[in-house]
Protein backbone atom coordinates (compact mmCIF):
# COMPACT_ATOMS: atom_id res chain seq x y z
CA UNK A 1 0.00 0.00 0.00
CA UNK A 2 0.72 3.89 -0.34
CA UNK A 3 0.84 6.36 1.99
CA UNK A 4 1.84 10.04 1.12
CA UNK A 5 2.09 12.44 4.22
CA UNK A 6 3.87 15.47 4.37
CA UNK A 7 4.46 18.39 6.93
CA UNK A 8 6.95 21.47 7.59
CA UNK A 9 9.66 22.89 9.23
CA UNK A 10 11.01 26.27 10.27
CA UNK A 11 14.36 26.33 8.68
CA UNK A 12 16.19 26.58 5.55
CA UNK A 13 16.22 23.71 3.50
CA UNK A 14 19.58 23.17 3.53
CA UNK A 15 19.45 23.21 7.05
CA UNK A 16 16.68 20.90 7.00
CA UNK A 17 18.81 18.82 5.01
CA UNK A 18 21.18 18.25 7.28
CA UNK A 19 19.13 17.47 9.95
CA UNK A 20 16.98 15.05 8.66
CA UNK A 21 19.61 13.25 7.22
CA UNK A 22 21.11 12.82 10.65
CA UNK A 23 19.66 9.51 11.51
CA UNK A 24 21.63 9.21 15.16
CA UNK A 25 19.54 12.61 15.73
CA UNK A 26 16.16 12.14 14.62
CA UNK A 27 15.95 8.16 15.54
CA UNK A 28 14.67 9.24 19.29
CA UNK A 29 11.43 11.11 17.80
CA UNK A 30 9.97 8.18 16.05
CA UNK A 31 7.29 7.37 18.20
CA UNK A 32 7.98 3.30 19.21
CA UNK A 33 11.36 3.78 17.37
CA UNK A 34 14.94 2.70 19.15
CA UNK A 35 17.98 2.80 17.47
CA UNK A 36 20.38 0.13 18.23
CA UNK A 37 23.35 -0.16 16.09
CA UNK A 38 25.17 1.30 12.86
CA UNK A 39 27.27 0.06 10.46
CA UNK A 40 28.12 1.56 7.58
CA UNK A 41 25.15 3.41 5.83
CA UNK A 42 23.38 0.21 7.25
CA UNK A 43 20.45 1.35 10.56
CA UNK A 44 19.31 -0.98 12.95
CA UNK A 45 16.68 -1.31 15.57
CA UNK A 46 13.52 -2.18 16.88
CA UNK A 47 9.97 -0.48 16.20
CA UNK A 48 7.03 -1.64 19.18
CA UNK A 49 3.02 -1.35 18.66
CA UNK A 50 0.51 -2.09 20.46
CA UNK A 51 -2.95 -3.80 19.61
CA UNK A 52 -5.05 -3.98 22.82
CA UNK A 53 -3.34 -5.97 25.42
CA UNK A 54 -0.78 -7.20 22.51
CA UNK A 55 2.77 -6.15 21.93
CA UNK A 56 4.25 -6.53 18.71
CA UNK A 57 7.99 -6.10 18.21
CA UNK A 58 9.62 -5.76 14.95
CA UNK A 59 13.42 -6.15 14.82
CA UNK A 60 14.69 -4.36 11.75
CA UNK A 61 17.30 -2.72 9.57
CA UNK A 62 17.21 0.46 7.36
CA UNK A 63 19.50 1.84 4.62
CA UNK A 64 20.14 4.56 2.12
CA UNK A 65 19.08 3.49 -1.39
CA UNK A 66 19.58 6.75 -2.84
CA UNK A 67 20.61 10.30 -1.67
CA UNK A 68 20.56 13.47 -3.76
CA UNK A 69 22.17 16.56 -2.56
CA UNK A 70 20.90 18.97 -5.39
CA UNK A 71 17.40 17.79 -5.50
CA UNK A 72 17.37 17.14 -1.57
CA UNK A 73 15.84 13.59 -2.30
CA UNK A 74 16.75 10.73 -0.23
CA UNK A 75 15.15 6.97 -0.26
CA UNK A 76 15.26 4.52 2.06
CA UNK A 77 14.68 0.72 2.42
CA UNK A 78 13.64 -0.65 5.62
CA UNK A 79 12.68 -4.08 6.16
CA UNK A 80 11.44 -5.90 9.85
CA UNK A 81 10.14 -8.93 11.39
CA UNK A 82 7.89 -9.55 13.94
CA UNK A 83 10.24 -11.34 16.54
CA UNK A 84 7.92 -14.12 17.63
CA UNK A 85 7.32 -14.59 13.91
CA UNK A 86 4.09 -13.55 13.45
CA UNK A 87 4.49 -11.27 10.59
CA UNK A 88 6.68 -8.74 8.96
CA UNK A 89 7.11 -5.23 7.39
CA UNK A 90 9.33 -3.40 4.19
CA UNK A 91 9.04 -0.38 3.11
CA UNK A 92 10.49 2.29 0.52
CA UNK A 93 10.60 5.71 1.70
CA UNK A 94 11.44 8.53 -0.27
CA UNK A 95 11.86 11.72 1.01
CA UNK A 96 11.87 15.02 -0.46
CA UNK A 97 12.47 18.42 0.57
CA UNK A 98 11.27 22.00 -1.23
CA UNK A 99 11.54 25.78 0.09
CA UNK A 100 8.43 26.89 1.76
CA UNK A 101 6.66 30.37 2.93
CA UNK A 102 7.52 29.01 6.52
CA UNK A 103 10.56 27.11 5.79
CA UNK A 104 10.96 23.52 4.29
CA UNK A 105 8.26 21.74 3.03
CA UNK A 106 9.29 18.31 3.75
CA UNK A 107 7.21 15.34 1.55
CA UNK A 108 7.30 11.57 2.45
CA UNK A 109 6.51 8.56 0.17
CA UNK A 110 6.05 5.55 1.56
CA UNK A 111 4.98 2.30 -0.16
CA UNK A 112 4.75 -0.05 2.19
CA UNK A 113 3.87 -4.06 2.63
CA UNK A 114 2.58 -5.53 6.04
CA UNK A 115 1.88 -9.04 7.20
CA UNK A 116 0.65 -9.82 10.74
CA UNK A 117 -1.57 -8.28 13.09
CA UNK A 118 -1.21 -4.88 12.57
CA UNK A 119 -2.24 -5.14 8.35
CA UNK A 120 -5.34 -6.46 9.38
CA UNK A 121 -6.30 -2.78 9.88
CA UNK A 122 -6.31 -1.68 6.35
CA UNK A 123 -4.96 0.91 4.63
CA UNK A 124 -7.67 3.32 5.67
CA UNK A 125 -6.88 3.16 9.53
CA UNK A 126 -2.83 2.68 8.96
CA UNK A 127 -3.36 5.85 6.76
CA UNK A 128 -4.60 7.58 9.42
CA UNK A 129 -2.16 6.12 12.21
CA UNK A 130 0.67 7.44 9.98
CA UNK A 131 -0.68 11.01 9.83
CA UNK A 132 -0.74 11.19 13.74
CA UNK A 133 2.56 9.40 14.32
CA UNK A 134 4.00 12.05 11.94
CA UNK A 135 2.75 14.94 13.27
CA UNK A 136 4.01 13.33 16.95
CA UNK A 137 7.71 12.96 15.37
CA UNK A 138 7.67 16.44 14.45
CA UNK A 139 6.35 17.52 17.63
CA UNK A 140 9.36 15.81 19.07
CA UNK A 141 11.82 17.06 16.23
CA UNK A 142 11.19 20.65 16.97
CA UNK A 143 11.18 20.23 20.80
CA UNK A 144 14.40 17.64 21.26
CA UNK A 145 16.40 18.66 18.13
CA UNK A 146 15.87 21.73 16.39
CA UNK A 147 15.17 23.88 19.67
CA UNK A 148 18.74 22.34 20.49
CA UNK A 149 20.36 23.49 17.20
CA UNK A 150 23.40 22.43 15.29
CA UNK A 151 25.92 21.50 18.44
CA UNK A 152 22.86 18.71 19.78
CA UNK A 153 24.56 15.52 20.39
CA UNK A 154 22.43 12.37 19.69
CA UNK A 155 20.49 11.26 22.74
CA UNK A 156 22.19 7.75 23.28
CA UNK A 157 25.47 7.30 23.94
CA UNK A 158 27.79 5.53 21.58
CA UNK A 159 30.22 2.17 21.04
CA UNK A 160 32.45 1.36 18.60
CA UNK A 161 32.55 -2.38 17.93
CA UNK A 162 34.99 -4.03 15.33
CA UNK A 163 32.11 -5.82 12.77
CA UNK A 164 32.71 -9.51 12.88
CA UNK A 165 32.46 -9.32 9.12
CA UNK A 166 34.73 -7.71 6.58
CA UNK A 167 33.80 -4.97 4.74
CA UNK A 168 31.95 -4.85 1.05
CA UNK A 169 34.74 -3.27 -0.97
CA UNK A 170 32.96 0.02 -2.14
CA UNK A 171 31.30 3.15 -0.61
CA UNK A 172 27.75 3.36 -0.09
CA UNK A 173 25.12 6.25 -0.91
CA UNK A 174 25.90 7.90 2.78
CA UNK A 175 29.44 7.45 1.70
CA UNK A 176 30.73 5.54 4.90
CA UNK A 177 31.95 2.31 2.70
CA UNK A 178 34.91 0.50 2.91
CA UNK A 179 37.39 -0.52 0.71
CA UNK A 180 40.41 -2.76 0.34
CA UNK A 181 38.98 -5.59 2.84
CA UNK A 182 38.67 -3.21 5.61
CA UNK A 183 36.48 -3.64 8.60
CA UNK A 184 33.66 -1.21 9.65
CA UNK A 185 33.13 -0.11 12.50
CA UNK A 186 29.76 -1.42 14.61
CA UNK A 187 28.43 1.35 16.47
CA UNK A 188 26.06 0.20 19.19
CA UNK A 189 23.81 3.03 20.29
CA UNK A 190 23.09 2.71 24.50
CA UNK A 191 19.87 4.37 24.04
CA UNK A 192 16.65 3.96 26.26
CA UNK A 193 13.83 1.18 25.35
CA UNK A 194 10.90 3.03 23.59
CA UNK A 195 7.39 3.09 24.83
CA UNK A 196 5.39 0.98 22.34
CA UNK A 197 2.83 3.01 20.33
CA UNK A 198 -0.80 2.24 20.95
CA UNK A 199 -2.63 1.50 17.78
CA UNK A 200 -5.38 1.56 19.08
CA UNK A 201 -5.40 5.21 21.26
CA UNK A 202 -3.48 6.14 18.11
CA UNK A 203 -6.20 5.42 15.61
CA UNK A 204 -9.05 6.42 17.84
CA UNK A 205 -12.68 6.68 15.95
CA UNK A 206 -10.96 5.59 12.70
CA UNK A 207 -10.51 1.82 14.54
CA UNK A 208 -14.13 2.26 16.13
CA UNK A 209 -15.54 3.20 12.37
CA UNK A 210 -14.03 0.23 10.81
CA UNK A 211 -14.46 -2.35 13.92
CA UNK A 212 -18.49 -1.12 14.35
CA UNK A 213 -19.56 -3.44 10.82
CA UNK A 214 -17.94 -6.65 13.15
CA UNK A 215 -18.86 -5.78 16.15
CA UNK A 216 -22.85 -5.61 14.71
CA UNK A 217 -22.83 -8.76 13.12
CA UNK A 218 -21.21 -9.90 16.72
CA UNK A 219 -23.73 -8.67 18.57
CA UNK A 220 -26.14 -9.91 16.12
CA UNK A 221 -25.37 -13.15 16.32
CA UNK A 222 -25.33 -13.43 19.88
CA UNK A 223 -29.16 -11.78 20.41
CA UNK A 224 -29.83 -14.44 17.25
CA UNK A 225 -28.18 -17.55 19.38
CA UNK A 226 -30.22 -15.94 22.69
CA UNK A 227 -33.19 -16.10 20.60
CA UNK A 228 -33.21 -19.38 19.47
CA UNK A 229 -31.72 -21.02 22.96
CA UNK A 230 -35.21 -19.50 24.64
CA UNK A 231 -37.48 -20.74 21.65
CA UNK A 232 -36.20 -24.46 22.57
CA UNK A 233 -36.37 -23.92 26.13
CA UNK A 234 -40.57 -22.97 25.68
CA UNK A 235 -40.73 -25.76 23.15
CA UNK A 236 -39.32 -28.36 25.59
CA UNK A 237 -41.09 -27.16 28.24
CA UNK A 238 -44.67 -26.69 26.11
CA UNK A 239 -43.68 -30.93 25.22
CA UNK A 240 -43.70 -31.56 28.70
CA UNK A 241 -40.02 -33.16 28.03
CA UNK A 242 -36.78 -31.98 30.49
CA UNK A 243 -33.98 -30.05 28.76
CA UNK A 244 -30.78 -31.72 29.01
Amino acid sequence: MRIEDHFRVDLPIDEAWRVLLDIERIAPCLPGAQLQEIEGDEYRGVVKVKVGPITAQYKGVARFEEVDDDAHRVVVAASGRETRGQGNASATITVTLGPSDVGTEVTIDTDLSITGKVAQFGRGVLADVSSKLLAQFVENLERDVLAAGESGAPAGAVVDLAAEEPAVTGTGPGGNGASGGGRVAVRRIASPEAEPVDLLAVSGTSLIKRLAPVLALLVGWLLLRRLRRGRRRRRVRHEGVRPL
